[in-house]
Order: C-alpha cells, then structure tokens, then sequence
C-alpha cells in the first residue's frame, strides 16, 4: 500500500494499493501492444483528444488545485496557477505538433529525392516530478502522446493523487487506458518500470536517482532525458534597479517554498549595491505570508518533503559554523507537518553548501562581489548549470556576460520563468536531453532516413 500524508499537518489523506513487478510488467506489455493502434490514429484525432483533455484541466480546475495543495503542500493560489499556467504549454504543443511532426522533403534533384520523417519512439517511460507535477509531466506526455507514443507513467509518490487526476482527464478525452498507463507506487515500481523493455526513459528529479537511471538504462540503449537539479545564480549589477531586482529575485527564491529546480538559490551583488539590496530584499521577504496551504493569501506552504527539513537544516548550521550572518529565518517552524521559515543569509562564500548544493527549500545565500569578473567566475562555480541571471539596464552588459555562463536558460531582469517556445535544458549535473519547445516535441520521435529514386 502507498500511505499519502498532508505535508501541512501531518494527517492520513489516503492509502492507495501500489502496483508490483507483476502488474508493471503486465502495463507495459499491454501498451507495447496498443502503442501501434495509436501511432496509426490520425493527428488529427490525437490533437483533438488533447483539446479535451485540455478543456477538462479548466472544467476541473478548483479539484485539481485543492488535491495538489492537500498532498504536496503547494499554497492554493499557486497550485491554480500551476494548472492555468499549464494551458499555454498545452496550446503550443497543439498549435505546432502538426508541423513539427510532419514529413521533411529535405532535396530533389532529377530521380532522387530524399525526405525525413519522424517517427514515435514507441512505448516510453515517463517518470514525474512531485513540485510541479503539471508542468514537469505535461512537457513529458502531451507531445509523448501527440507524436504517437505509448505512456507507461509513474507520478512521484508525493503526488500519486495528482498524477491519478492526470491519467482520468486523459482517458475521459479519449486516450486509450493502455496508452497511457498510471503506475502507483515509489521507488520498487521506478525500478519495476525500468526493468520493462522501454522506447525511452524521461525523467524529472534529483541528481542521486538520475544517475541510478542513467545505470539501468544505459545496457538498454533506449533514448534517455534527465532533468535534473540546479543550483541557480543570479548577479545584480551596480546600475540595476534594486527594488525591482529585490522584489523578482525575492520572488524567484521564495515561491513554491523554494522547491522548484530553477528557484534562484545563489545571488552575488555588487558591492557598491549590496547593502541596499538586501534591505529591500529582507523586506519583500518579511512581507511574504506563512500560513495554511489551503488559505488564498498564503505564499510559504509545507515543505513537501519531510526529510528535506534536515537537509536546510544541515545548510543553516554549516553556513553559520562557516562565518555567515543569518539575517532572517534559520529554523523549522514548531507546529505539526513539515514547515521551514524563509531563510536569508548574508556574508556567504563558496565555502559554504548553502552556495553549492542545492537547497529546495525557502533559504537563500547573497553574496558581495567587486564586479562582473568575480561574479562571472562565481556564477559559473558550480557542478550545475540549469539557469542563470542578471539584473541591469544595460542589454549589452547582460549579454556579454551571459554569454559565458554554463546554463541551459538565461534571464535578463527576469528569473524562474519557463517558456513552451525554448527548449528546457542544462550543463553538468542539471541532465542531459531537453523539453519544450519544437524540439521538445521532435524528442519523443526517431527521424527516418527515405533516399527515393524514381525507377
């Protein structure tokens, strides 16, 4: 049985029976089997299938948020985001899975032609993160489904109701219940799954079972997608805004409760900035309210997660030990459920975990710098390399030196944002593969070579 708890709180939400390697096994035979059936559906019918599913995300929205909240501890107004923000994700899929899908004529010349077509990989693996099971699963099996593949898909057992409520609206537009196959269950039907013959394996989570992954998938030569952790940076120049830039990076580190892999989780400032930015920092953070997730007006919910407590808990006391100054926060909150007050950190240094290990949590390091040079090379200080930022008015200084820095994404005067027209992608520990973007949708095919010489 998988056992679901309220992060908040602590109670019982449910008890759901988990699969086994018996009826993992079982799934995947049944969706290789109707994966074909599928593949030889028109697009036309798959896209407007997705619609539905599309239509039935907005008709069942308040349940979806209100499941979201109770299991994960995400604050109600974002998990509505969550599900609203998803929209526009499934909207480009739609709008250009038709042409991105379609036959490449790619050269003609006399009797010769030679053209490119994309074909479903077959029966993937879709292994989901639980911090933003809509987005991360979403950007997984809608162009998955779109281009003709079969889902064998594994929620995070954090948020098994969640991914339960996906796969219902998915078989209630019409996706065939083989197709797109929930499996229950924690780490033995991860592993269950990857012992499956399998198309390809994405995946979405820590550093640690990423590469546990990649080992199991690698004798098997499937497609492999990873995205992974982040430890992400931004610079604030000398000439920036500083409100502004306080207001967004206070925003970036501390929404979700931090638990998101492009939170920002290293800051460095200039020093002829520094102090002012911190103050308006210490301020928008103070004004951010802690209360039960289930309330309009709360911005720090529960901590997911409960042993991720003792790892900020690790990161607070090391920084501290270290000669860093706890400007705010520091400490669990000493009530029933999984609660971490928003943490600030001043006078850090590379010395510290809390600026290099990934914190997933509402805590935060800010960092003096002379100048772009040191904080370039601080920036790109790190074993990961999801995203990366900088504050200032001038494009030109932005550009020359993100430029330099190892990230998939780079934000300038913006941070945390994510967009289904760029590819999602990451250097180093971050993973390997990408989503999003048309090239998120050509990820879950097998391009064809056709050489065709007229007889």
């Amino acid at each position: 049985m998988l056992t679901i708890t309220n992060p908040a709180d602590g109670s019982l939400i449910r008890e759901l029976p988990s699969d086994d390697a018996a009826s993992v096994a079982a799934r995947a035979l049944g969706a290789r089997a109707a994966q074909a059936r599928w593949a030889a559906t028109s697009l036309d019918s798959r896209l407007a299938i997705i619609r539905r599913f599309r239509a039935g995300l907005v008709d069942a929205t308040e349940v979806l948020a209100q499941t979201l909240t109770q299991e994960v501890g995400k604050p109600i107004a974002q998990a509505r985001n969550e599900i609203a923000g998803l929209l526009p994700r499934i909207d480009f899929f739609l709008e250009h899975a038709a042409a991105t899908l379609v036959t490449e004529q790619v050269f003609e010349d006399g009797g010769m032609r030679e053209a490119i077509a994309h074909e479903p990989l077959g029966v993937i693996a879709n292994i989901s993160a639980w911090n933003y099971p809509y987005f991360v699963g979403a950007n997984v099996f809608v162009p998955a489904l779109l281009a003709g593949n079969a889902v064998l898909y594994k929620p995070s057992e954090i948020a098994t109701l969640t991914g339960l409520h996906i796969a219902r609206l998915l078989h209630a537009a019409g996706v065939p219940e083989d197709v797109f196959v929930p499996l229950v269950g924690g780490g033995e039907v991860g592993a269950a799954l990857l012992a499956q013959k399998l198309d390809g394996v994405f995946f979405t989570g820590s550093v640690a079972t990423g590469m546990k992954i990649a080992a199991a998938v690698g004798p098997k030569l499937a497609k492999l997608q990873l995205e992974l952790g982040g430890k992400d940076p931004t610079y604030v120049c000398d000439d920036a805004d500083v409100k502004n830039a306080a207001e967004s990076l206070a925003d970036g580190a501390m929404y979700n409760t931090g638990q998101s892999c492009c939170s920002v989780e290293r800051i460095y400032v200039h020093e002829r900035v520094h102090d002012a930015f911190v103050e308006a920092f210490l301020r928008t953070v103070q004004g951010f309210r802690i209360g039960p997730p289930t309330e309009d007006a709360t911005y720090i919910g529960a901590i997911a997660r409960a042993p991720q407590l003792e790892v900020l808990a690790a990161q607070v006391a090391d920084a501290i030990a270290k000669g860093a100054t706890l400007r705010l926060g520091g400490k669990r909150i000493a009530q029933p459920g999984n609660w971490f007050e928003p943490t600030v950190f001043t006078e850090v240094d590379h010395r510290m975990e809390l600026m290099r290990e990934e914190s997933f949590g509402p805590i935060i390091g800010i960092q003096k710098v002379s100048g772009d040079v040191e904080a370039l090379a601080l920036m790109n200080d790190t074993r990961y390399g999801l995203t990366a930022g900088v504050f200032t008015p001038d494009e030109a200084r932005a550009r020359a030196i993100l430029a330099h820095v190892n990230a998939g994404s780079v934000y300038w005067n913006c941070c945390d944002r994510v967009s289904p027209r760029l590819p999602w992608s990451g250097y180093g520990d971050s993973g390997v593969g990408l989503t999003l973007s048309t090239y998120g949708i050509q990820a879950f095919t097998r391009p064809k070579a056709w050489h065709l010489r007229r007889a």
